[in-house]
């Protein structure tokens, strides 16, 4: 029997004490491969970081401070700037960064964050905007107790009080007829601020980096009640595999980008045995 997320939340939200947590990232993880959610949240194994993954958070460091910035100083130049302090934050915070890469490939790495911040100026320009919230941490609690959470990279609102929300992503965007994957992780956002606010966001936008393209989707109330079924079943599949110990592997593309190969059955290998409940512990 698995320790389940519900078992490790217990603190209650609002005076509601929840059943359970789940953010769009690990809503993501299972419904990509429910074994790899099983590695992520119930056993928590470690994973070596990624350079793409770094990359995209040195970029967002820099886009997020770099409204802090008068407008007219929200120009390449004092962004490329940015960068290098950035990253050298974030190695401070987190030392074991700096064996990510080695030496003879790290020029190239920095010079692929430039590419990037440099593209997102030809998406949009900064100084003409002025957003309302940044690294915005949002929760709701469901009728069903199911706590739902994330951060929101920037939420813009307009004079006339129409909300949008915005999610850079350093990758690609998505091939033409792939956008329900991405657009999932903006309509659970969007499903928070209506049960938070009483209001349906007017634009969900995100801003692709590393093509310079944007996806841009207006919700209504019927989208956002079928994302919450949606989010709903995640749930209850989540809690019968925690129930069965049935966290069955998925194979697919994605699989050559996971770090937990060596212990998948679809690569030999072998899961961990899974964790006790607290009370079962020795």
């Amino acid at each position: 029997m698995s320790i389940s997320p519900a078992e490790q939340l217990s603190t209650p939200v609002d005076g509601v004490t929840v059943l359970g947590a789940l953010s769009p990232s690990r809503a993501s993880d299972f419904m990509t491969c429910p074994l790899l959610y099983r590695f992520r949240q119930v056993d928590r194994l470690p994973e070596p970081p990624s350079p793409d993954a770094v990359r995209g958070t040195v970029v967002h460091k820099v886009l997020e401070d770099l409204f802090d910035r008068p407008a007219v100083e929200r120009v390449p130049d004092i962004a490329l700037g940015m960068l290098a302090p950035a990253w050298a934050a974030l190695q401070e915070a987190e030392p074991e960064l700096a064996e990510m890469l080695p030496e003879a490939e790290r020029a190239s790495w920095m010079a692929s964050c430039r590419t990037v911040l440099e593209r997102y100026f030809t998406i949009e320009d900064p100084s003409r905007l002025d957003p309302a919230e940044r690294e915005l941490y949002v929760e709701a609690v469901l009728d069903s107790k199911l706590l739902l959470r994330g951060f929101v990279d920037r939420l813009d609102v307009a004079p006339t009080g129409e909300v949008r929300v915005v999610d850079y992503k350093t990758g690609r965007a998505p091939r033409p007829g792939f956008e329900a994957k991405a657009l999932f992780q903006m309509k659970f956002y969007a499903l928070v601020w209506w049960k938070v606010r009483g209001e349906v966001p007017a634009m969900l936008q995100l801003l692709y980096l590393g093509s310079g393209e944007v996806l841009r989707y207006e919700p209504d109330e019927a989208d956002l009640r079928a994302t919450e079924r949606k989010v709903e079943a995640i749930w209850q599949a989540i809690r019968t595999a925690e129930r069965t110990g049935d966290w069955r592997p998925s194979p697919s593309k994605l699989c050559s980008w996971c770090a937990h190969q060596a212990l998948c059955p679809e690569f030999g290998g072998t899961p961990p045995p899974l964790p006790q409940p607290p009370a079962e512990q020795g």
